[in-house]
């Protein structure tokens, strides 16, 4: 079968429409809770919602809606106990990321649905995504895109510094929960695309491959949606061309391709920065700081040399060991 023949299926372009709209909302709600140091929630919610899906089998429902509501409630209790902020939170958290995953399996075991029915929901299947599927996530995608970044500013502030937000008169715990309940829906949105067991990848790996590459927050949020789409459209693609040899699921693909991205972006990211810190090794404003001179200094510095460089009209001291070194073409003298 040719490309054109296999896109032009209905199956492949449901799956294509759900694999962008799953890289677009995911980054997005991804970045707050990356901001708010909680990239391992939409984990955590993910294994929760495995009870939701279950229930859906179970009881002949839908299991996304299903999903949507145990997910959204497991999130909310989430965001509860974390708030509390007891020296014991991590722990019941941990107990209730547990029970989600282990009820699930118990709850599916008992409506008699068998393992493979539960394992298109905890590794994805784009494949076998239905009509009335690829609408909902259309919908709640839409809503998760639309309230991040319409409520950017509100969210980014309720994550940068809670004390500052509540000072300036936002209702900060709306907002804190409003953020778990939009990683909740996107846990969901995201399950048939890479599954409830590495849905906090795609919420956090573009995430952390922006930052890289980025120094503002609107920039940031914008680079991983982007990144999000490429890696699940070309995650999709990718597996879809790889089963003609073999047995490659589109979930994990996509996940490693996020990742390959990544590891493309840190070695650049920490090359811009340490450029970034050569430029201008001191702060805006900040004087550069007299030190006691030195001794015999074996050390030739120059501009590979790796040290703070502090440009002067005639020549460029390079900061090394709590003392400065003046380099004049070619030579240096110790201050």
């Amino acid at each position: 079968m040719s490309a054109i023949e296999l896109f032009s299926q209905p199956f492949m372009q449901r799956a294509l429409i759900a694999a962008l709209l799953t890289g677009l909302a995911a980054p997005a709600i991804g970045t707050f809770l990356v901001q708010r140091r909680l990239a391992l929630m939409g984990d955590g919610i993910g294994h929760v919602a495995v009870t939701g899906v279950a229930l859906g089998l179970a009881t002949g429902a839908s299991p996304l809606w299903t999903a949507v509501l145990v997910a959204v409630l497991g999130a909310v209790l989430i965001e509860v106990i974390r708030e509390r902020g007891q020296t014991n939170g991590d722990v019941a958290l941990a107990l209730l990321f547990y029970g989600g995953l282990a009820g699930g399996v118990f709850v599916s075991g008992l409506g008699g649905q068998s393992a493979a029915a539960l394992n298109r929901y905890l590794f994805g299947s784009l494949t076998t995504i239905s009509p009335g599927d690829v609408l909902i996530t259309m919908v709640l995608a839409v809503a998760v895109v639309g309230l991040c970044v319409g409520l950017a500013p509100q969210l980014f502030a309720v994550a940068q510094d809670q004390e500052f937000a509540r000072v300036a008169g936002l209702r900060v715990r709306v907002y804190n929960v409003l953020v778990a309940v939009l990683a909740a829906v996107s846990v969901t949105v995201a399950m048939r695309t890479v599954g409830l067991l590495l849905v906090s990848a795609l919420m956090v790996v573009p995430v952390a491959t922006a930052q890289q590459l980025t120094r503002s927050f609107r920039t940031t949020i914008g680079a991983a949606m982007v990144l999000g789409t490429l890696a699940s459209v070309g995650g999709l693609v990718t597996a879809t061309f790889a089963s003609y040899q073999a047995t490659v699921a589109p979930g994990p693909t996509i996940v490693l391709l996020a990742l390959a991205c990544y590891a493309v972006a840190w070695p650049i990211g920490t090359w811009q920065r340490r450029r970034a810190r050569l430029r201008e090794p001191f702060a805006s404003g900040q004087a550069v700081p007299l030190h006691d001179a030195c001794g015999e200094h074996p050390h030739a510095h120059g501009p590979g040399c790796g040290h703070l460089a502090v440009p002067h009209d005639d020549h460029v001291d390079y900061v090394h060991d709590g003392h400065r070194h003046a380099v004049h073409g070619g030579h240096y003298d110790e201050h």
